[in-house]
């Protein structure tokens, strides 16, 4: 008998497995990604390196079944693989698509193939793609509007308007429906309704990876650069790692190259793009827990309230700010405030005898140690209203969380946020004290 063959082997072997890193439950003994497997082995991908799996911070992912260097090719998914326009002016749609006027966009194609192809069930080619496709979102346009309103006020502006986006996509686009009418037995408007439509908005916009097309004249100029990706797109992202992805015009496939060392049994992350956790939020419903890039964002109503009012040089003073584009994206970080917060209140904190040093100010001089203690004092005053703001909204969000038991998953998801800006805020407070003690 092989050495470690017996059951003392399998013990072992056992032992070693649970002492792993990695916290993934193996997934590929589910029936959807056994099917999905096969599918796509139809088309040329057969890949033994990466397993559907379970894990319990991102939920589900990809775990390796081998060690992969930095450098090394984690995934290569061939072209027919990939759902793109060019597979919906191929299907049953392209004739309606080409000869509508005027042209649909790349974006609604995509969408409209999506919807029917999940409508016709069984009888779709894609069906085992579709089968593992989340059923629902957390995207903003996807939340309850009481949870809207626990987000912080910049994400908040920024969640209506995803929402007036897609409200007007679905109402500019119901007279192209219409148009597909012959294609069902269903009546179109039932087929093609508004939660149908943002299904399939928050599928392209969560999980296509870019791929530049040539421009078609049966669509509109917006740009042509999805793609939906089947068993690349169960990859999450993690802020800490960094990838090349393109689609390689010689082997036809879409290749993401790692530049991270990742061992055997662990999750394979890649990056989605440098992103803060609301940009992560507002464009794939989800947080990342110790985001470096993470910041708190201060805006200009914030700013306003703890301006001096009697100020006489006030408007002045924000009119030069607003010229050099300097009232956006403010910011406390890990690291404390940004340079832009700390410029723009050492600014508005210059005296009526030293303003005209305010071009001084924007070069990054210091003009007095009264103006940088009275900037400090302002930057620690907005930073403890913001941690008051972020504790009062956690209070009432777990109490939601009680009351409200249909709502917990997008009410954890504000959670996770809000914490995150805790702790970002208290740092700063921490580093902010550390700065005025050295200048007192």
């Amino acid at each position: 008998m092989r050495k470690n063959r017996g059951r003392t082997g399998r013990k072992r072997r056992r032992k070693q497995f649970s002492n792993l890193p990695s916290n993934g439950v193996n997934q590929s003994h589910k029936l959807e990604y056994i099917q999905l497997r096969k599918w796509l082995k139809e088309r040329g991908f057969d890949d033994r390196n990466l397993r559907p799996a379970q894990f319990s911070d991102t939920g589900r992912g990809l775990m390796t079944t081998k060690t992969f260097q930095a450098g090394e090719l984690i995934i290569s998914l061939p072209e027919k693989c990939l759902l793109t326009t060019g597979t919906v002016l191929s299907s049953y749609l392209g004739e309606n698509i080409a000869k509508w006027k005027p042209p649909i966009s790349p974006l609604i194609a995509l969408c409209t193939f999506l919807i029917a192809e999940k409508y016709a069930g069984e009888q779709s080619v894609w069906k085992p793609y579709l089968d593992v496709l989340p059923k629902t979102y957390k995207c903003p346009v996807c939340l309850e509007q009481e949870v809207v309103r626990l987000l912080p006020e910049p994400l908040r502006r920024k969640a209506q308007e995803q929402r007036t986006v897609v409200q007007e996509l679905y109402t500019s686009s119901k007279t192209f429906f219409s148009s597909l009418q012959s294609l069902f037995t269903e009546n179109v408007e039932t087929v093609f309704n508004y939660d149908a439509l943002k299904w399939a908005w928050c599928t392209i916009n969560t999980r296509t990876v870019y791929m530049k097309h040539s421009q078609r004249e049966c669509f509109s100029r917006e740009p042509d650069v999805y793609a939906l990706a089947p068993y690349l797109d169960l990859l999450n992202h993690s802020p800490n790692v960094q990838v090349k992805a393109a689609f390689n015009e010689q082997t036809r496939c879409y290749e993401i190259r790692t530049d991270s060392h990742c061992r055997r049994h662990e999750e394979l992350f890649i990056s989605y793009g440098p992103h803060d956790n609301q940009r992560l939020l507002l464009e794939y419903g989800f947080v990342a827990i110790n985001n470096p890039q993470s910041a708190v964002y201060v805006s200009a109503d914030i700013l306003l309230k703890h301006l001096f009012s009697t100020d006489k040089q006030r408007n002045m003073k924000l009119s030069i700010l607003k010229d050099h584009n300097l009232l956006e994206n403010l910011t406390f970080g890990r690291d404390g405030p940004s340079w832009r917060l700390l410029t723009v209140l050492k600014l508005l904190c210059l005296g009526a005898d030293e303003f005209t040093y305010w071009k001084k100010v924007l070069l990054g001089d210091i003009i007095s140690a009264r103006n940088e203690e009275r900037s400090l004092n302002i930057a620690a005053k907005i930073c403890f209203s913001l941690i008051e703001e972020t504790q009062h909204i956690l209070h009432q969000t777990s109490q939601m969380k009680k009351d409200k038991v249909n709502l917990e998953n997008q009410l954890a998801l504000v959670e996770v946020l809000r914490l995150e800006d805790l702790t970002i805020l208290q740092t700063s407070a921490e580093i902010l004290y550390n700065l005025h003690t050295a200048i007192t």
